[in-house]
């Protein structure tokens, strides 16, 4: 056998096959034409990304001033122009933007001008906490910024970017190392609280020293025409955590107002959540207004202390407890803001001993006794004015503008009430105020026996308030309110009632009294009077001054007492006044003016007993609500005495005659009375005085007056 030798050479001259696993001897791109493609694409995103850094390396960022400040304009509502340089740094781990020569306009409706005009703004940003959702500004620098804000009397704002409306959203920016304004100027001016504020802000941290790395903020300027300063100072801003609350202190001086602050954001400066001991200190809370835009009551000088919580739209004043006047106050106040940017309050006080004298404040008055040491000029000159011009009810104009522009409730009690004049025990409130509708149902004031309680309601929804007043006096005892030494019987005994029903046009108390209308009624049902007034009330001036000289206890009954007023125009016009006892019956005539606050009564008093040395001499009651005077009208003596010249020439005994009185006055009606008590204008349901008629009336142990 032939042996064969294989050839691996073909024969024919072709291509040698290919090696084993080469695939034909293609590459592994060329056998795969999909990263083909993707190299190609990479190739070109990495041309793009070096040419964008080239770009942004030698970019001419002034050429986009333009596009910027339309885009800006157009977003804003609003004029925005950039005239300075624009710089801008991104090839960083710290990019940073410079703005030079910022303009923001105002909205159309505030007229030309701009809101921000910044000389340069240089702000920077970290690059890595960016990737985890945080914004962390190493630096925000604003040199000679010029800030022009109005708030319109409707609530626009110049500085919302939402065509002025207000967004009622707290201001907020991220964490800050080095905060910087330079040359600040402010001027913001508020028409519906009818402020303005003009001054410097200048922000710079110290480079050394105990308040090295920290973040400054001062105001000066003018709040209500009055000086206004104002301190901000925060925490170390080196190394800021968000996760660590910003610790901060404010003082601010505000004309007779001062407030300090010590608190912590619970993020750096995010100023929607935050935490503050607040001390506030002042001649009137209601000068609060121009910092808060709530409408406080006039009170004489306060001291409070308080813990103040804020998160999202809801302030909660918690543990608040301090004075206001000689009276102290304590509890908790909660403010909602509402979409329409409108304060909701919610008020729950409390005292443990309430000054009646604090209350003259509230109604309009000056202060009175100690309070009027520390009170404002303008109370001063006030107190000064009221007392020349001899004036009981306040002139002081109602900020009806102030209620129209909150929501409030107000629940109110005193445990013990102090009053130089009244015995009253206790005291509380409600207050309810509703878009201008103020409501006080009940105001209570408790006597040892009695009480004295009302509703007021106040309309301010129009150009001139009307108030409704509806304020009555039940069961009360008037010994209570009479004055008498350790031992001695009081001048006079019983219960009475009374209801005061009126309605008034008018934006000061005064006002309103003086051009009220309604209905006064006063009711004594039975008591007992001393005997020597009752005869005095008689003009019975023998018996009246022996029992008087002589310091007789003795008593009598007093069978009723009515008085009964028509209200028109202010003026009380005396329609029934009866003052009826066992052995004198007073029947009265007269007004009393609100508007010059003038009195101009006259007593009549008719004896029911035989009495020697009676005298026609009705009682007056005149001069001011403040001050009256009480004399005599003597026409009516002198023409008895006349009289009796007349008779002693004739026949000498007989000159005795003209002052004797036979006792021929009869009982009022007392029944036909209490029946139109009940059915007056302002009805009273007479009170019921057991025993009152009946019982004599035993000594009491101490004075019962400051009770």
């Amino acid at each position: 056998m032939t042996a064969h030798t294989l050839d691996a050479s073909p024969s024919n001259g072709s291509t040698p096959p290919s090696p084993p696993n080469s695939k034909g001897g293609r590459s592994f791109v060329a056998r795969h034409p999909l990263l083909t493609v993707l190299y190609g694409f990479l190739g070109v995103i990495g041309a793009l990304i070096l040419a964008l850094i080239i770009f942004l390396w030698l970019a001419d960022w002034n050429t986009l001033r333009g596009p910027i400040g339309r885009y800006a304009s157009a977003q804003t509502h609003r004029h925005v122009e950039i005239d300075g340089d624009l710089k801008v740094h991104l090839l960083t781990f710290t990019p940073t933007v410079s703005i030079g020569g910022l303009k923001i306009g105002n909205p159309q409706w505030a007229g030309p001008g701009d809101t921000a005009d910044v000389d340069r703004v240089v702000v920077s940003f970290k690059l890595l906490p960016l990737f985890g959702g945080h914004v962390v500004m190493p630096i925000l620098q604003v040199d000679k910024p010029v800030l022009n804000l109005l708030r319109d009397k409707t609530g626009r704002e110049s500085w919302a970017l939402d065509a002025g409306k207000p967004s009622g959203k707290p201001f907020k920016l991220p964490p800050i190392q080095r905060f910087i304004v330079n040359d600040g100027r402010l001027k913001y001016i508020d028409e519906k609280r009818g402020m303005s504020i003009t001054g410097a802000i200048d922000s710079n941290e110290r480079a050394s020293g105990p308040s090295a790395h920290a973040f400054s903020l001062v105001g000066q300027g003018a709040l209500n025409k009055k000086p206004f300063q104002l301190k901000i100072a925060g925490g170390p801003l080196l190394n800021v955590r968000l996760d660590q609350p910003y610790p901060f202190t404010a003082d601010i001086h505000a004309a007779d107002t001062h407030v300090t602050a010590e608190g912590h954001l619970a993020k750096p400066f995010d100023t929607g959540t935050y935490t503050t001991h607040l001390h506030l200190t002042g001649a009137d809370l209601a000068d609060l207004y121009y910092l808060t835009g709530l409408a406080l009551p006039n009170t004489p000088h306060y001291d409070i202390q308080g813990v103040l919580s804020h998160k999202g739209r809801e302030y909660d004043l918690d543990k608040a407890a301090g004075r206001i006047g000689d009276s102290d106050v304590e509890g908790g106040l909660k403010m909602l803001v509402t979409g329409q940017n409108r304060p909701n309050l919610t008020a729950t006080l409390s005292s443990h001993v309430l000054d009646t004298r604090d209350l003259a404040t509230l109604f309009g008055g000056a202060p009175v006794g100690k309070n009027l040491a520390l009170a404002k000029p303008a109370q001063k000159i006030l107190a000064v004015t009221m007392a020349a011009d001899q004036r009981l009810l306040p002139d002081s104009t109602l900020a009806t503008e102030r209620l129209r522009g909150m929501d409030a409730t107000l629940h109110y009690k005193a445990e013990t009430v102090r009053s130089l004049f009244l015995p009253i025990r206790r005291a509380t409130l409600e207050l309810n105020l509703d878009h201008g509708v103020l409501a006080v149902d009940p105001v209570a004031f408790d006597f040892p026996e009695g009480r004295l309680s009302g509703q007021v309601r106040l309309d301010a929804r129009g150009a001139v308030p009307v108030t409704d007043a509806d304020i009555r006096l039940s069961n009360v005892n008037l010994q209570e309110f009479m004055p008498h030494a350790t031992g001695t019987l009081p001048p006079v005994e019983g219960v009475m009632a009374a209801r005061v029903k009126l309605r008034g046009v008018g934006d000061s108390v005064h006002k309103a009294a003086a051009a009220s209308n309604g209905a006064i009624t006063v009711v004594i049902p039975q008591g007992r009077i001393r005997a020597a007034f009752a005869e005095l009330l008689g003009v019975n001036a023998g018996k009246g001054l022996a029992l008087l000289l002589s310091k007789n206890q003795q008593q009598t009954d007093v069978r009723c007492a009515v008085a009964n007023f028509a209200v028109k125009d202010g003026v009380l016009q005396a329609q029934t006044v009866v003052f009826d006892t066992d052995v004198v019956k007073v029947t009265g005539a007269g007004t009393i003016d609100l508007g010059p606050e003038s009195i101009d009564l006259v007593l009549k008093g008719d004896t029911k007993k035989f009495r020697i040395g009676h005298l026609f001499l009705p009682i007056t009651i005149g001069g001011h609500l403040r001050n009256p005077t009480i004399g005599v009208q003597p026409a009516g003596a002198i023409a008895q005495g006349g009289i009796a010249a007349a008779l002693g020439v004739i026949f000498p005994p007989a000159l005795i005659l003209p002052f004797v009185d036979p006792g021929l006055a009869k009982n009022a009606d007392c029944a036909a009375l209490m029946t139109e008590a009940k059915t007056a204008p302002a009805p009273v349901a007479p009170a019921q005085a057991k025993g009152m008629a009946t019982t004599p009336a035993k000594a009491p142990a101490k004075p019962s007056v400051g009770k």
